[in-house]
C-alpha cells in the first residue's frame, strides 16, 4: 500500500533532545530525593511523555503523585527545559532536509510526548514550522506512547487534509521514531514504521518495518521503496 502521508516524532528523531529532557527532568525531581540513572532513562523512559514519567517516578520512590503534584514538576521541567533549548541549536544534522524533502511529496504531522509550546520552538528555530499541517502534543492527547491515541489523532486530521481525496489509512501513513514506545504506538495504530537508532541501539527498534542508523541516512525513495516491498 503506497505512503500518503509522514508522521514525525521530535525528541530523538527531529531533534537531539532527549539529553535535555533527561537533565531537566533530574533538576526537578532531585528536591525530591529522586535522581534518574542515564541507563534508566534511555533504556525504560525515553519515549514516555512528561505526566507519565513523573507518574511513574514517583509511585516507584513511595512519593504522592497526585496531578496536583505531577502538575507543578511538569511546569518546573517546562521552565528549564525551554531554557535549555532556547540556547542551543537542537535539530540532527540532515533532519530539517529530510523534513523538507517529504514535506515536497505528503502532508506531514508531529505526533509527540512533549509540550506543544516545547515542539512549536524547536520547529519555529528550525524555519520547519510550516511544513507540519498539524501538531498532536502532550496535551492533546489522554494517554501517550505507548498507547496509540497521539497516531490515531494525527490519523484524523491528515484525512481531512487529503479530503476529497479517497479516506486515508492508517497503513497508509509512515511514521518516523527512535524509541520502542514510539513504534509500539506507531505499530498499534496499524502504521508502517522508519525507526531512526539515535537515542537506542537498533536491536531495541527490531519492531520497526525499517531501521536506519539516523535520519541522516535515511534516503526517502529507498525507503517509500522497502514500505512498497512489504506488501
Amino acid at each position: 500500500m503506497a505512503v500518503r502521508a509522514i508522521i514525525f516524532d521530535l525528541d530523538g528523531t527531529l531533534s537531539d533532545t532527549e539529553p535535555l529532557h533527561f537533565e531537566a527532568f533530574n533538576a526537578v525531581l532531585r528536591p525530591h530525593d529522586i535522581e534518574i540513572s542515564r541507563a534508566d532513562y534511555f533504556c525504560r523512559l525515553i519515549g514516555y511523555d512528561d505526566r507519565d514519567c513523573f507518574a511513574v517516578l514517583l509511585r516507584e520512590h513511595r512519593k504522592p503523585a497526585d496531578d496536583v503534584l505531577i502538575r507543578k514538576l511538569i511546569a518546573q521541567k517546562t521552565g528549564i527545559y525551554q531554557a535549555i533549548v532556547a540556547e542551543r541549536e537542537v535539530l540532527y544534522a540532515g533532519a530539517a532536509e529530510f523534513v523538507r524533502r517529504c514535506a515536497h511529496r505528503f502532508p506531514l504531522a508531529l505526533v509527540t510526548g512533549t509540550l506543544r509550546a516545547e515542539a512549536e520552538v524547536i520547529l519555529r528555530k528550525a524555519e520547519i514550522r510550516g511544513l507540519f499541517a498539524d501538531i498532536v502534543a502532550a496535551e492533546d492527547v489522554e494517554r501517550g506512547k505507548p498507547e496509540p491515541d497521539g497516531f490515531n489523532a494525527a490519523l484524523g486530521r491528515l484525512g481531512y487534509i487529503l479530503r476529497p481525496h479517497p479516506p486515508l489509512l492508517a497503513a497508509e501513513c509512515l511514521v518516523i521514531e527512535d524509541t520502542a514506545a514510539g513504534i509500539e504506538a506507531a505499530r498499534r495504530a496499524g502504521m508502517r514504521v522508519l525507526a531512526v537508532a539515535q537515542t537506542v541501539p537498533a536491536s531495541q527498534l527490531a519492531a520497526a518495518d525499517i531501521v536506519r542508523s539516523s535520519i541522516a541516512e535515511a534516503d526517502l525513495d529507498e525507503v517509500l521503496c522497502s514500505v512498497a516491498a512489504l506488501d
